[in-house]
């Protein structure tokens, strides 16, 4: 009886054993999937970039526009300020943020079509998360335009000026020396001193040139509904934002000619027709619509 006893009580503990094996490889097999998932993600996002290095098409479009030595962007750009705030929405759309509300059944132009929170999710970004902010908490909503205009600070009711985003371009330059992008100096200009944020690792710097170059000479597709949004939202924020030529300053006269020949078939693009094709961006085009109207 006693070992009738112990060899059923043997039996159990194996049944038991093999049951929490079972569950603990299908417990790993599901972490595996979710870590194949996240890193799949990571992927899209930037692929080629550590995370740490990862950049925002603000971060981007601001790299391209800084003097790598001196470390500040020309003094004679004036539309880098409203391109910026551009890039966020942008950014916001791609991350599945931000969207246009419907055209409904009589059809609204891109920029008279209000800008709506898709999801208030934290993007990990604090100028983005800011911007996200005002536009969910905004009613009645905005406009493309009017947003980009109201981040920038460029509007003269006093009542909405609480809206700006100030100080962009330093937030951004700290988040580039926080990725080990930039450093921080100061620089002395005659009556004032001023803070400046040289280039320090060129190799992201060169990535990011080359991007842009390979995009419009090596890989270009003729067809911007199949060129990587990102990269595509990248050249046309760049252009508004004056530092496009920044990239193509190194190439030869044949592909620097070339290069922005096809950067112009793509301004030439009608936002409101490539909108309403399969996969595109809405915002996005509504943006690119609002700086080239």
């Amino acid at each position: 009886m006693t070992s009738l006893t112990q060899r059923t009580s043997g039996l159990v503990q194996r049944r038991t054993e093999a049951i929490r094996s079972a569950a603990a490889d299908k417990e790993r097999e599901s972490d595996g999937e979710e870590d194949e998932a996240r890193r799949g993600d990571e992927d899209d996002e930037d692929k080629g970039d550590s995370k740490e290095t990862r950049l925002t098409l603000m971060e981007e479009v601001l790299l391209l526009g800084l003097k790598d030595r001196e470390g500040y962007t020309s003094f004679w750009n004036d539309c880098i300020s409203s391109g910026l705030r551009g890039c966020m929405l942008v950014e916001l759309a791609l991350r599945g943020r931000l969207q246009l509300e419907a055209c409904g059944v009589r059809r609204k132009g891109l920029l008279s079509r209000k800008v709506i929170c898709k999801s208030d999710a934290p993007t990990g970004d604090v100028l983005l998360d800011e911007a996200l902010k005002h536009i969910k908490e905004t009613q009645p909503a905005e406009t493309v335009q009017s947003w980009i205009e109201l981040l920038s600070g460029e509007t003269w009711n006093p009542l909405k000026l609480h809206y700006q985003l100030r100080n962009v371009r330093e937030r951004l330059a700290k988040n580039l020396v926080e990725k080990g992008v930039l450093t921080t100096e100061k620089q002395n200009f005659l009556l004032f001193d001023m803070t400046t944020h040289p280039l320090t690792n060129s190799t992201i710097k060169q990535r990011l040139v080359k991007k842009v170059q390979d995009s419009v000479l090596e890989k270009w597709v003729n067809d911007p509904h199949r060129m990587d949004k990102r990269v595509l939202a990248l050249i046309l924020l760049a252009h508004s934002s004056d530092v496009l030529e920044n990239a193509f300053a190194p190439l030869q006269d044949e592909q620097y000619d070339l290069a922005m020949k096809r950067v112009h078939t793509l301004l030439e693009l009608e936002p409101e027709k490539e909108s309403t094709k399969p996969n595109a961006n809405e915002l996005m085009w509504a943006v690119v619509a609002a700086f080239t109207k």
